[in-house]
């Protein structure tokens, strides 16, 4: 967005400074242009030639100038009038509060129509569905395909009221209308009564039913008078987003229910070309919209006297979206011409086919994700508290342990920081908590890099070499290491990128940008610091601790030990995990839904369970939650999640409602109370003359399109005495305005919320009918609590994430293990790590499942233990368990090519020697990594408990199977090759052990 903002001021500033050449148009792009582009290789050289460092003037302009391109989004955002640096970082639902909707293809409903769900349809469905929910495009919302039949909905920072509008939106059909523009020679007794009518009012009524009104221009649409088209047209104040506006409205002339054209009747859309070669859009109705759209424009056809022309409207949710010239009568099927561009043809097209969806929608979604906004606080809170104190940890023991090395480290990783941070701003990517997570991992990941350096120059240091040798010889051994670990886990970004929803993408996005950028300031920039400081002799060596000197122990010999303890664990786990069944799996895999409330007074969290094991079984799982600002208290609280099997919403919600429906045990809800329905005065020659009216009251505050949706639904359910919908168009028989406003924090600049609210009903709804649907929706809104999340999956869609979790696991397997095999020449070992790899996974799953058995126990409180699940969040942190362990293994991997050299063999005094010496590198690394995945479990909060504590289980694993696991199978397997190629091969137990050396 900061990208386009700018090139478009660019653009505009082209002209203006033709015109005049002192103007200040566009100085913020030429400004941040220079800053960029320019400034940092002007500096660079600078300190170049004050460091007496001519040759290194380009590099050092290299990192600034990356520096410079990683700040200009929070630096344009800074000096941009109305806005601040933060807006430059996008936050997803999960951080910032939203909704995420999934919607699926009715595909049943399709076949019957005979109409295809391809690629281009879906991509029609997605600008219909655009339109619908955010037809001025100013709102920040999201609609995109995902997989073949689906399209997704982002809804960020919207509340509940909002979101449940924004679904009937979606799928309500009659959204669209065409209409006469009222015109003075057709029209001059309805426009002489609209006249009449205040500012305030726009629906004119006769015989009880709206016969015309005053209709918006669409925000951003160009519709105006035309010279002689004699239409009638008003400038009226709106509130809009809170603040008044002026509004052009066009009066409208709306047919009896009999005769409305609205878009349920379009069949097809297409653009085309009109008689004079312009482009133009061509539209097609069936039988039933094809009478009577030849009925209307029949009646509206140019005059033969003097050539006046009528124009037709095309209103989508009320707001007039184009209104071009009626030319003749059109049947079923017609063209709508004019001075069109392109992209007005498709805009258009768009606006026709929100109307009527290519293909069907299932009414209700498949998948349903809501966190409320303040959940989303809390979590950036505990995300970004994770970052800083696991950032202060691992600068100081790098500080202390390698001295003038670790702070070089220290400024490597404050960039790469900066960087990340940078190129997801620059990209315009959202953040989401397992984005944060993903950059969390990064910093522990790395690290690692510049331990693989420092201890490689240790060991060149150690040899004799003078301090430059060591450096260049440092770097350029810890080379192949680094970037063979980086690109195994550059795989499974990859690959969880492509499988993953919108949260997952998040970590994919940071962990790949994260792991890219520590390449550069690893290879790069700490190379350059190291280059510099030993030119200038501002360092004569390299002074670093040591914890860890040189061993000479025996591991291979430790292998059988080994496998019999990791046979056991996972033999145990898996017990476990297939005795849990079920249980084992979140809502994403097996279908469901997770409800998160809040009880007025603080409940104990066994008396909660107790409750819902009553309505929904024991399958049923509770999570307390806990917010900063909330006192501890490890057997009660307020806000609870709560999963179940069941997948209706409805019905969950009332089940809930039911359950703690009794005395002590309330639930944050909004409940509405509503006075007797009183006659309507003082209204005369007005839409609602002789209706009647209520008043409202609410518990919290409430939206009044909101509330008047509701309102509408209700009256729709009353019935007439053959069991018809009495008010089909409920919609524009009722208006619902605010009186009081609610508190300051439940409102938004999208959003105005009130307490107080009056509902009125035009004459042709009877006052018992208005207090019957009154009735309906205060029972409706007693029995929804105020679910501060909603998070609902179908079977099919948990169905298709279990196999879309699978195969990105064995993907990565697959590509890994070729990587390391093209990489090392030896396909034993791609297997050896493979092996270990697999192991890492399934002693990562057994612990998950013991855990969760561990959870409900003393022992289980103490180690902050949940109730953990099987999630794709879960399958995010498998696969970087799997690049973490490869890192680990393919660093032995390497020492062992670099020490067998051009011998033939790998022998197990080669393997143990390369152990040892990579020993320290290993147990320093896997500390670090664990040092932060600690804090990210203890400080994160509930959102990535279960996968932080997955990664502390891979990351001990990872290191443990990288010595015992993966080098005894990869020798187990190069001695069977050997055997083979001689024509003998020889068990596993006859491989001597070797001594320590």
């Amino acid at each position: 967005m900061w990208l386009s903002g700018l090139l478009a001021q660019a653009d505009a500033a082209s002209p203006a400074a033709q015109a005049d050449s002192g103007s200040g148009a566009g100085w913020q792009f030429f400004l941040i242009a220079g800053l960029v582009f320019v400034l940092p290789f002007v500096v660079g050289q600078l300190l170049g030639q004050a460091l007496k460092l001519k040759e290194f003037g380009f590099k050092i302009g290299v990192v600034l100038f990356s520096i410079a391109l990683a700040t200009a989004p929070f630096i344009y955002n800074a000096i941009m009038p109305q806005h601040s640096w933060t807006d430059a970082i996008a936050l997803g639902i999960d951080l910032a509060g939203g909704t995420n909707l999934i919607y699926a293809v009715d595909r049943e409903q399709a076949a019957k129509d005979g109409k295809a769900v391809d690629s281009a349809t879906l991509d029609k469905m997605v600008g219909a569905v655009g339109r619908r929910i955010n037809p001025s495009g100013a709102e920040e919302v999201t609609v995109r395909r995902v997989g073949d039949d689906r399209i997704e909905v982002i809804i960020p920072g919207a509340d509940r009221e909002l979101v449940e509008q924004k679904k009937r939106q979606i799928v309500n059909l009659g959204s669209l209308e065409f209409a006469i523009l009222a015109n003075d020679k057709d029209h001059r007794r309805q426009i002489e009564a609209a006249r009449k009518l205040r500012d305030d009012q726009d629906n004119l009524l006769e015989g009880g039913r709206v016969a015309a009104s005053w209709r918006n221009v669409a925000p951003g649409e160009d519709v105006n008078q035309i010279p002689g088209d004699r239409t009638a047209v008003r400038e009226v104040e709106r509130t809009v987003d809170g603040k008044p506006v002026k509004v052009r409205q066009f009066l409208v002339i709306h047919e009896p229910p009999e005769r409305e054209v609205t878009g349920k009747y379009l069949t097809r859309t297409a653009p085309t070309m009109d008689d004079t070669g312009q482009l133009a859009v061509s539209f097609t109705f069936n039988a039933t919209g094809a009478n009577r759209f030849s009925v209307l424009t029949g009646r509206y056809q140019p005059d033969k006297s003097d050539g006046f022309e009528r124009r037709l409207a095309v209103l989508l949710n009320g707001d007039i979206q184009t209104a071009p010239n009626l030319k003749s009568r059109i049947g079923a099927s017609g063209q709508i011409s004019g001075n069109f561009t392109r992209e007005e043809i498709d805009e258009l097209i768009n606006v026709l086919n929100a109307g009527a969806l290519e293909v069907p929608l299932i009414t209700e979604p498949v998948s349903e994700f809501t966190i409320s906004p303040t959940l989303g606080v809390d979590v950036q809170t505990k995300g970004i508290t994770s970052i800083v104190v696991s950032a202060i940890v691992v600068f100081a023991f790098m500080l202390i342990y390698y001295r003038t090395a670790g702070l070089i480290a220290d400024l490597c990783l404050l960039l790469n920081l900066v960087l990340v941070v940078g190129a997801m701003a620059f990209i315009e990517a959202t953040f989401t908590l397992p984005g944060l997570a993903g950059l969390v991992l990064t910093i522990g990941m790395a690290i690692d890099s510049n331990v693989l350096i420092n201890e490689r120059i240790r060991e060149e240091l150690a040899r004799g070499s003078s301090l430059r040798m060591a450096i260049e010889n440092g770097f350029d051994k810890a080379l192949s290491s680094i970037v063979d670990g980086n690109v195994t886990s550059l795989i499974t970004a990859v690959i969880l990128y492509m499988i993953g929803s919108d949260q997952i993408r998040g970590f994919a996005v940071s962990l790949f940008i994260g792991l890219t950028m520590s390449l550069f300031s690893v290879l790069y920039f700490g190379h350059l610091l190291m280059q510099i400081l030993e030119k200038k002799r501002w360092v004569r060596t390299f002074r670093m601790m040591q914890f860890i000197g040189k061993t000479r122990v025996d591991f291979l010999s430790q292998r059988r030990w080994a496998f019999a303890l990791s046979g056991v664990f996972i033999v145990a786990g898996m017990a476990a995990l297939f005795a849990r069944g079920e249980q084992n799996m979140d809502i994403d895999f097996s279908g469901g839904t997770m409800v998160t409330f809040e009880f007025v007074d603080s409940q104990k969290t066994a008396d909660v369970q107790a409750r819902l094991e009553e309505k929904f079984g024991s399958t049923v799982s509770l999570e307390r939650l806990v917010l900063p600002s909330e006192a501890a208290d490890l057997s009660s609280g307020h806000r609870f999640r709560m999963r179940t099997t069941e997948q209706e919403q409805g019905s969950v919600a009332q089940k809930i409602s039911e359950v703690f429906s009794g005395a002590g045990m309330a639930l944050v809800q909004a409940k509405m109370e509503f006075e007797p329905v009183q006659p309507i005065t003082g209204e005369d020659d007005t839409r609602f003359a002789g209706g009647h009216q209520a008043a409202l009251k609410f518990t919290a505050g409430m939206g009044t399109a909101t509330t008047a949706g509701s309102l509408a639904d209700a009256l729709k359910q009353i019935k007439t005495e053959n069991g018809q919908p009495k008010y089909d168009a409920a919609d524009s028989l009722i208006e619902v305005v605010g009186t009081t406003e609610a508190a300051s924090t439940e409102s938004s600049a999208t959003s105005q919320k009130y307490t107080g609210m009056t509902a009125r009903a035009v004459a042709a709804v009877s006052a018992d009918d208005l207090s019957e649907a009154l009735k309906i929706m205060q029972a409706e809104l007693a029995a929804r609590p105020a679910f501060e999340e909603l998070n609902s999956f179908d079977t099919s869609v948990a169905l298709d994430t279990q196999i879309s979790a699978l195969l990105a696991i064995l993907a990565s397997f697959v590509a890994i293990v070729a990587y390391i095999w093209f990489r090392f020449e030896k396909v034993y070992y791609g297997v050896g790590a493979l092996v270990a790899v697999a192991h890492d996974v399934l002693v990562t799953l057994s612990a998950i499942v013991l855990g969760a058995y561990l959870s409900k126990t003393p022992i289980g409180e103490l180690l902050l233990l949940d109730d953990f699940k099987i999630n794709l969040a879960l399958v995010a942190s498998l696969l970087t368990i799997v690049g973490y362990s490869l890192n680990d293994t393919i660093v032995i991997f390497d020492r062992i090519r670099e020490i067998k050299g051009k011998n033939p063999h790998v022998t197990p005094e080669i393997v143990n020697l390369s152990v040892n010496e990579t020993l320290s590198r290993t147990i320093m690394t896997a500390w670090t990594t664990l040092v932060v995945v600690l804090i990210l479990y203890i400080f994160g909060g509930d959102g990535i408990h279960g996968f932080a504590y997955a990664n502390i289980i891979g990351t001990i694993a990872g290191c443990y199977s990288t010595i015992f696991i993966a080098n005894p199978v990869m020798l187990w397997f190069a001695r069977r090759e050997e055997a083979a190629g001689r024509g003998l091969a020889r068990p596993i137990s006859q491989i001597p052990a070797a001594t320590g050396r």
